[in-house]
């Protein structure tokens, strides 16, 4: 054991976060992994480990906060707002970080190690990097010393800049590009970033310090592109720059083509015109580790995914938000007319082999039935500035709680029972999606698809019911796919059932 005392990570579902919280434990410290969503943290791998405690805590919530750090001698700062959905991330991220700053204060906390992006704090510098600059110097101006390291690009697996990487050279042979494509920077290898990130945690003299980090290469993003195309084992890219494409158009081309979202590609494409290249190294003499050049991290990256061995994922982060009118205990007039679809369907199989179909819909899979038609679906998302389908799915055979399934996001997993998904697609109102599977005796089981969805006003009113002629054949097409696919006879349906009560609950 490092020590008896507990380190603190918040943002532990996130991308970086999550792998910290394995990183931590095998290098034998007790840890508290924090998080907004309690089901979330519940569902991560690390949840069951003996040194790990899970603490619901809100980085906007100042006394919920203060008593989630009570206790702990260390914190690693590791909340973002920038994710799809949330408006002015600049200004919540400010707010967060006066709170923590606060709160670690209160809590009597020795130290935070804060992990920002690279960067000079002038005129040209992206509203992103100005972000990340801000909260490092709000963090640095208590009492309590900080230890901020600064990032550009990291490539892992799952990570935002990698999957943009990827799917841009993957999927254009030609690519026009801003000028941004000469701009240097320094990638460094998510591996790397852990080791950085722990390694300040075993070594007192990294306190109080701030430190650029990067891999060994710098390199213009044209050459990444290079570099991708050649692990990947792709012909090299033909690279055309042109003056005229601003970071907002930028960032729709990026949303079209990769799985990024445009609320989340604008920023980062913003922050590419930036050169972000390490000022200074002494991070290398203070914590000792073997830099991964960009072609290895590529490589075990790109290794990682085909594997389906993405522990985090950038769509994990975010918040995980769950309506109200899900669960509400009233009248279904008490907040709003909830619309309904559901279709039931019963067959000669067991509720795990049912469950073990249900939990690979989604990413390569498809959905069963009408592939064609969610393709469409995620089609016109895509051009609304949805995340369309081409998110996927982090595991092909798993879900947990906060992943993200092509356009839905993961509400409830309860095995062999339920799964409920949140739509994060362009909708005029809420939607979900939910299978309920039900044992009636040994050998028979009913498995139950019901949509749900409140309107946002007339719009939504008058996107619901077009849809109703191709939900019924829909969701009736995907029941029977669901009992072909697993050899199991029907025997009743599929039918719709009885509408429920007058309680608001699925």
């Amino acid at each position: 054991m490092k020590d008896n005392r507990t380190v603190a990570v918040l943002g532990a579902t996130g991308y970086i976060g999550g792998r910290l919280v394995a990183t931590l434990l095998e290098r034998g410290w007790r840890v508290r992994a924090m998080g907004r969503n309690p089901e979330k943290l519940r569902c991560r791998p690390f949840a069951a480990h003996e040194n790990v405690e899970l603490a619901q805590a809100d980085a906007l919530d100042q006394p919920a906060l203060t008593e989630a750090l009570r206790g702990c001698h260390a914190a690693y700062y590791l909340v973002h707002s920038m994710y799809p959905g949330v408006k002015n991330f600049e200004d919540r991220d400010k707010r967060a970080a006066i709170i923590m700053r606060d709160a670690a204060k209160e809590a009597g906390l020795e130290r935070i190690i804060y992990l920002g992006g690279l960067g000079d704090m002038d005129k040209d510098l992206s509203e992103h990097l100005k972000s990340r600059m801000e909260v490092g110097e709000i963090l640095g101006s208590g009492p309590v010393p900080l230890t901020w390291l600064r990032a550009a690009m990291i490539i892992g697996s799952g990570s935002a800049s990698f999957e943009i990487l990827r799917y841009l050279v993957d999927r254009l042979p030609v690519m026009i590009t801003p000028a941004w494509v000469k701009s240097l920077c320094q990638p460094i290898a998510v591996t790397n970033v852990l080791e950085y990130l722990a390694g300040c945690l075993e070594n007192p003299e990294t306190a109080g310090r701030t430190m650029d980090i990067g891999g060994p290469d710098i390199l213009s993003y044209r050459d990444l592109f290079d570099i991708y195309a050649r692990v990947a084992g792709l012909r090299q890219r033909l690279i055309i720059p042109v003056p005229v494409l601003t970071p907002k158009l930028s960032s729709y081309w990026i949303q079209m083509v990769t799985p990024v979202p445009a609320s989340l590609s604008r920023p980062l494409a913003e922050g590419l015109r930036n050169k972000v290249v390490c000022r200074e190294n002494s991070i290398r003499e203070l914590v000792p580790a073997r830099l991964l050049t960009c072609e290895e991290a590529i490589s075990r990256a790109l290794d990682r995914t085909v594997r389906h061995e993405v522990e985090t994922c950038w769509s994990d982060a975010g918040l995980q938000r769950v309506p109200e009118w899900i669960d509400c205990g009233d009248a279904p007039y008490a907040g709003g007319t909830v619309l309904e679809s559901a279709h039931t369907l019963t067959l000669a199989a067991t509720p795990s082999q049912v469950w073990k179909a249900i939990v690979r819909l989604g990413g390569d899979e498809g959905w069963m039935y009408g592939n064609w038609m969610w393709k469409i679906r995620g089609i016109c998302d895509k051009l609304i500035g949805g995340p369309g389908l081409r998110r996927g799915r982090r595991d092909p055979d798993q879900l947990r709680v906060g992943d993200a399934l092509d356009f839905w996001r993961v509400l409830v997993v309860e095995e062999n029972r339920r799964l409920r998904l949140l739509a994060e697609m362009k909708l005029p109102g809420e939607a979900l999606l939910q299978f309920d599977v039900d044992k009636e005796r040994p050998g028979r089981t009913k498995v139950t698809l019901r949509a749900r969805f409140l309107p946002r006003g007339l719009w939504g009113i008058v996107y619901w019911y077009p849809l109703i002629p191709v939900h019924g054949p829909l969701f009736r097409g995907m029941l029977t796919a669901l009992a072909r696919k697993i050899g199991g006879k029907i025997l009743f349906g599929p039918i719709t059932p009885p509408k429920e009560g007058s309680q608001c609950r699925l």
